[in-house]
Protein backbone atom coordinates (compact mmCIF):
# COMPACT_ATOMS: atom_id res chain seq x y z
CA UNK A 1 0.00 0.00 0.00
CA UNK A 2 1.31 3.60 -0.88
CA UNK A 3 0.22 5.66 2.34
CA UNK A 4 -1.36 7.85 -0.76
CA UNK A 5 -4.48 9.88 0.72
CA UNK A 6 -4.89 12.02 -2.25
CA UNK A 7 -8.02 12.69 -4.02
CA UNK A 8 -9.26 9.96 -6.08
CA UNK A 9 -7.31 7.47 -4.11
CA UNK A 10 -8.98 3.93 -4.39
CA UNK A 11 -7.18 2.43 -0.45
CA UNK A 12 -9.00 2.47 2.37
CA UNK A 13 -6.37 3.82 4.83
CA UNK A 14 -7.36 4.35 8.63
CA UNK A 15 -7.06 7.96 7.77
CA UNK A 16 -10.66 7.49 5.00
CA UNK A 17 -11.82 5.61 8.19
CA UNK A 18 -14.29 7.32 10.86
CA UNK A 19 -13.25 4.77 13.67
CA UNK A 20 -14.00 6.80 17.30
CA UNK A 21 -17.28 7.19 19.20
CA UNK A 22 -17.30 10.67 19.21
CA UNK A 23 -16.75 11.11 15.95
CA UNK A 24 -19.79 8.53 14.86
CA UNK A 25 -22.28 10.77 17.28
CA UNK A 26 -20.70 14.13 15.43
CA UNK A 27 -22.07 12.69 12.37
CA UNK A 28 -25.10 11.27 13.68
CA UNK A 29 -25.96 14.25 15.12
CA UNK A 30 -27.35 15.76 12.03
CA UNK A 31 -29.92 15.40 10.14
CA UNK A 32 -29.96 12.23 7.68
CA UNK A 33 -28.54 13.61 4.34
CA UNK A 34 -30.06 11.08 2.44
CA UNK A 35 -32.89 7.35 2.31
CA UNK A 36 -32.65 4.67 0.56
CA UNK A 37 -35.03 1.58 0.56
CA UNK A 38 -32.67 -0.14 3.31
CA UNK A 39 -30.06 2.91 4.17
CA UNK A 40 -29.68 5.92 5.87
CA UNK A 41 -26.71 8.10 4.61
CA UNK A 42 -25.32 11.12 7.61
CA UNK A 43 -22.76 13.48 6.37
CA UNK A 44 -20.93 16.51 7.43
CA UNK A 45 -18.16 18.48 6.59
CA UNK A 46 -14.51 17.45 8.00
CA UNK A 47 -10.89 19.28 7.79
CA UNK A 48 -9.47 16.79 6.04
CA UNK A 49 -8.02 17.35 2.61
CA UNK A 50 -10.54 13.70 1.64
CA UNK A 51 -13.80 12.21 2.59
CA UNK A 52 -14.18 9.28 5.52
CA UNK A 53 -16.79 6.40 5.64
CA UNK A 54 -18.41 5.01 8.81
CA UNK A 55 -20.47 1.68 8.30
CA UNK A 56 -23.31 0.86 10.94
CA UNK A 57 -25.06 -2.56 10.42
CA UNK A 58 -27.19 -3.45 13.58
CA UNK A 59 -27.11 -7.39 14.05
CA UNK A 60 -30.82 -7.15 14.84
CA UNK A 61 -31.38 -5.95 11.08
CA UNK A 62 -28.44 -8.57 9.40
CA UNK A 63 -28.62 -11.40 11.95
CA UNK A 64 -26.03 -13.68 9.63
CA UNK A 65 -22.36 -12.19 9.92
CA UNK A 66 -22.17 -13.05 6.24
CA UNK A 67 -24.64 -10.44 5.66
CA UNK A 68 -23.31 -7.58 7.62
CA UNK A 69 -19.60 -7.76 6.28
CA UNK A 70 -21.00 -8.13 2.62
CA UNK A 71 -22.78 -4.49 3.63
CA UNK A 72 -19.41 -2.95 4.73
CA UNK A 73 -17.49 -4.33 2.08
CA UNK A 74 -19.91 -3.19 -0.86
CA UNK A 75 -20.02 0.32 1.36
CA UNK A 76 -16.42 0.53 1.45
CA UNK A 77 -15.83 -0.47 -2.31
CA UNK A 78 -18.07 1.91 -3.54
CA UNK A 79 -16.72 5.02 -1.42
CA UNK A 80 -13.41 3.99 -2.21
CA UNK A 81 -14.50 4.57 -6.33
CA UNK A 82 -16.65 7.60 -5.73
CA UNK A 83 -14.96 10.92 -5.78
CA UNK A 84 -17.05 13.12 -2.90
CA UNK A 85 -16.15 16.31 -1.40
CA UNK A 86 -14.07 16.36 1.98
CA UNK A 87 -17.25 15.32 4.07
CA UNK A 88 -18.05 12.62 6.61
CA UNK A 89 -20.18 9.77 5.62
CA UNK A 90 -21.75 7.44 7.99
CA UNK A 91 -23.71 4.77 6.11
CA UNK A 92 -26.37 3.12 8.20
CA UNK A 93 -28.51 0.11 7.79
CA UNK A 94 -32.14 1.17 8.81
CA UNK A 95 -34.03 -1.35 7.60
CA UNK A 96 -33.57 -5.36 8.13
CA UNK A 97 -32.33 -7.07 4.88
CA UNK A 98 -32.49 -10.98 6.24
CA UNK A 99 -35.79 -12.93 5.88
CA UNK A 100 -36.56 -16.08 5.31
CA UNK A 101 -37.25 -15.80 1.85
CA UNK A 102 -34.55 -14.35 0.58
CA UNK A 103 -31.45 -13.77 2.40
CA UNK A 104 -28.89 -10.94 1.45
CA UNK A 105 -26.03 -13.20 -0.13
CA UNK A 106 -28.17 -13.68 -2.88
CA UNK A 107 -26.96 -11.97 -6.69
CA UNK A 108 -30.31 -10.27 -6.47
CA UNK A 109 -30.06 -8.59 -3.19
CA UNK A 110 -26.57 -7.66 -3.04
CA UNK A 111 -27.18 -5.68 -6.17
CA UNK A 112 -30.15 -4.11 -5.00
CA UNK A 113 -27.96 -3.06 -1.98
CA UNK A 114 -24.91 -1.87 -4.17
CA UNK A 115 -27.29 0.35 -6.38
CA UNK A 116 -28.80 1.99 -3.30
CA UNK A 117 -25.25 2.84 -1.88
CA UNK A 118 -24.41 3.94 -5.09
CA UNK A 119 -27.00 6.48 -5.53
CA UNK A 120 -26.54 7.52 -1.92
CA UNK A 121 -22.57 8.34 -3.05
CA UNK A 122 -23.41 9.70 -6.00
CA UNK A 123 -25.97 12.73 -4.61
CA UNK A 124 -23.19 13.91 -2.49
CA UNK A 125 -21.17 14.24 -5.39
CA UNK A 126 -23.85 16.85 -7.03
CA UNK A 127 -24.27 18.64 -3.60
CA UNK A 128 -20.79 20.78 -3.32
CA UNK A 129 -20.98 22.13 0.24
CA UNK A 130 -20.00 26.27 0.63
CA UNK A 131 -17.66 27.08 2.82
Amino acid sequence: MNGSTGEGSHDFARARRIVKTDEFSSVFRLRPAQKSAHFVLYTRQNQLPHARLGVVVAKRLAPRAVTRNTIKRVSRELFRTSSLPAIDCVVRLAKPVNSKAGPATTARLKTELRQELARLFASQNKIRPAR
